[in-house]
């Protein structure tokens, strides 16, 4: 269970509790009114409240954010180790390693799932992911335990509140050697999964830069201002220099890299329930690291 509390100070006295959770902690229309008939979903100094109750100066105010038994049916836990890069009652930070689906996928039987994984770590049944990464894409991403506080960090996903950074290492060296990539994307025709490059597609930005040079390839940290499928993979394609080992949008060298050489470096939030600011950062994995030099 996820239960809010607070202790109303002496200038919120008289207010109702409508207003006040609305004010406190952003909660929607829509998730109001389920917990609002929810058995005690609202406490008011422990006893039970409509929303239309008035509240005193010291009153505890208490309200349960918890999604409902079986959110995720259709995800199965799965006893599979985890590297947690943070953790509280609202988020999870990991850090994902390559080869793993998020969800299982609608064609092949997955075994492992970061779903799956992180039900049976937070023994609950709710997973909300904030921060989608490719199957083959490593490192830092951040889950929300429930749905709320998995809306109000979507809320902040593409604010100065929540920062993603990226590293990849493309084939060649873009020049100039930073800039920003302005290319809508839209699904390919005929295909399930590939995204292409369409004038009629969604609004997609990537500002990038060249850290180093090394055999062929080049380190780029790469930031996402918005972020639509695949959209640096396909972006770096775009511009004539896809990640090294992108069978996708590039060219498969298992000799090189067996993945797409992309890894969530750093991501930086604001808590969205305590107002920590988090800066959580991610290892380069070995796999791109020895493509770099010693």
């Amino acid at each position: 269970m996820r239960l809010l509390q607070w202790t109303i100070p002496q200038e919120q006295s008289g207010q109702t509790v409508r207003h006040l959770v609305k004010i406190r902690w952003q909660l929607s229309s829509g998730m109001l009114a389920r917990i609002k008939f929810r058995e005690g979903g609202i406490l008011l100094n422990g006893r039970p409240v409509t929303v239309r109750a008035k509240v005193q100066t010291g009153d505890l105010l208490q309200v349960d954010v918890s999604d409902p038994p079986g959110s995720n049916p259709n995800i199965l836990p799965v006893n599979y180790p985890l590297d947690i890069l943070f953790e509280d009652e609202d988020l999870l930070i990991i850090n994902k390693p390559a080869g793993i689906a998020i969800h299982p996928a609608a064609l092949t039987e997955e075994t492992v799932t970061i779903a799956g994984a992180a039900i049976h770590h937070m023994e609950s049944d709710s997973f909300h992911c904030v921060t989608r990464l490719d199957r083959g894409t490593t490192g830092a991403m951040v889950i929300a335990k429930t749905g709320y506080v998995h809306a109000r960090c979507m809320a902040l996903l593409h604010s100065q509140q929540f920062y993603r950074e990226y590293l990849g290492l493309c084939v060649g060296a873009p020049e100039p050697s930073s800039g920003t990539i302005d290319l809508p994307i839209g699904r390919e025709p005929g295909s399930l999964l590939r995204r292409a490059i369409d004038p009629q597609g969604l609004e997609a930005q990537t500002h990038y830069k060249t850290l180093l040079r090394h055999n062929g390839l080049a380190l780029l940290q790469l930031l996402p201002v918005t972020g639509r499928t695949h959209q640096l993979r396909l972006h770096l394609s775009a511009i004539g220099h896809p990640l090294a080992g992108d069978w996708l949008y590039g060219t498969e060298d298992h000799s090189l890299i067996t993945r797409p050489a992309l890894h969530s470096s750093r991501v930086q939030l604001v808590h969205p329930l305590t107002g920590q600011h988090l800066d959580i950062t991610a290892p380069l994995p070995e796999d791109m690291n020895r493509l770099l030099p010693r």
